[in-house]
């Protein structure tokens, strides 16, 4: 087999493309020869040292990823929920390991490829849905009527948050950072699209909301993260993802003045002012939740249906080899990208 390893934190040079013997399947897991490989920002901040979770569970070395697609070839005895088996094609999640030709995985952490759908397609289908369901429904308790700012909403997760959002009967506010993702949003459902690059962004999205969003959904850390909570209604929740305007573009090193810079200017919100004005922060860290079954796999097996049925449509897909991760990475830190990015063993 061969994966992609990091034997220290740094730039798009430190994803290595190597030879590993293949894993052998332990209690309650399954080998899948996999066949297309999602690539989201958290690999990025995997491969910079900066992810917590990362040096919490693995440490250097370490393979990056969290979903892939593929097909089984063997597996053990264990908890088998989906009755899967050898030569199945599935789409799963791993904490960490993704990138790499062959993946062991827990049974309870792989589903069914739905008809319709390619195994290149289902390689993307499942951090940014989860990651969109889980804050819209367990944290945002996302309900019909319920006003939603999605911030780059033309991104994988932004895409699954308002396509999601429109699902649940939301009105929904996309933005974006350039006059070419407008229209991309705007297919997804969105009912209003701001493109933050010409035109004040919260100014043109109250007028949706003049009296506030119920849901902000951002990612983007402190360059929005004060006027997001800000433009929220009372009773309004801010749920926050990540922080992605804190890593730079182009050579991809960590740029320590740049972070600092982002870290001061990181509001710091005061529980007092937050029940006077009676309004919620919220945040979450996907890769902590890999244990808790009861509340990840019903979230995964609404995503499957909506999948199967065509209700989610899953976003535009750009191909990179295995050994190319490097220039996947770099094109997804770019910010110039749209939907999902895949590697293909």
């Amino acid at each position: 087999m061969h994966n992609i390893v990091v034997h220290r934190p740094g730039n798009f040079g430190q994803l290595r493309y190597e030879e590993a013997p293949s894993p052998s399947a332990g209690p309650g897991n399954a080998l899948v020869k996999t066949a297309s490989i999602g690539v989201n920002f958290a690999d990025c901040v995997v491969r910079m040292g900066l992810y917590p979770s990362a040096l919490e569970y693995v440490g250097w070395p370490i393979t990056p990823g969290f979903e892939f697609s593929g097909t089984i070839e063997s597996l053990s005895e264990g908890d088998n929920p989906r009755d899967l088996k050898v030569g199945d094609e599935v789409f799963g999640v791993v904490r960490f390991g993704a990138y790499a030709s062959v993946v062991e995985v827990p049974l309870s952490q792989l589903f069914v490829v739905p008809a319709g759908i390619s195994l290149i397609q289902a390689g993307v289908c499942c951090v940014a849905p989860l990651t969109a369901l889980y804050a819209l429904g367990e944290l945002g308790a996302a309900k019909p009527g319920m006003k939603v700012l999605v911030h780059s909403a033309a991104g994988g997760v932004g895409s699954a948050l308002v396509q999601m959002a429109k699902l649940l009967g939301c009105t929904v506010v996309g933005v974006v950072g350039s006059r070419a993702k407008v229209d991309v949003v705007r297919e997804l459902g969105a009912d209003l699209v701001v493109d933050k690059s010409s035109e004040a962004l919260f100014e043109r999205a109250r007028t949706l909301a003049p009296e506030g969003f119920d849901l902000i959904l951002d990612a983007n850390g402190a360059q929005t993260m004060k006027q997001s909570y800000q433009a929220l209604r009372p009773t309004g929740r801010l749920i926050l993802y990540g922080a992605h305007t804190m890593l730079t573009r182009g050579s991809g090193r960590r740029n320590w003045l740049g972070l600092l810079w982002g870290l001061i200017r990181t509001p710091r919100f005061d529980p007092l002012d937050m029940i006077n004005q009676n309004k919620n922060v919220m945040a979450f860290n996907l890769s902590y939740l890999f244990d808790q079954k009861d509340a990840l796999e019903p979230i995964m097996e609404r995503i499957v249906n909506w999948l199967a049925d065509g209700s989610l449509r899953i976003p535009p897909i750009q191909e990179y080899p295995l050994s190319d991760a490097a220039g996947a990475q770099a094109a997804l830190q770019s910010g110039t990208t749209i939907g999902k990015l895949t590697l293909i063993p």
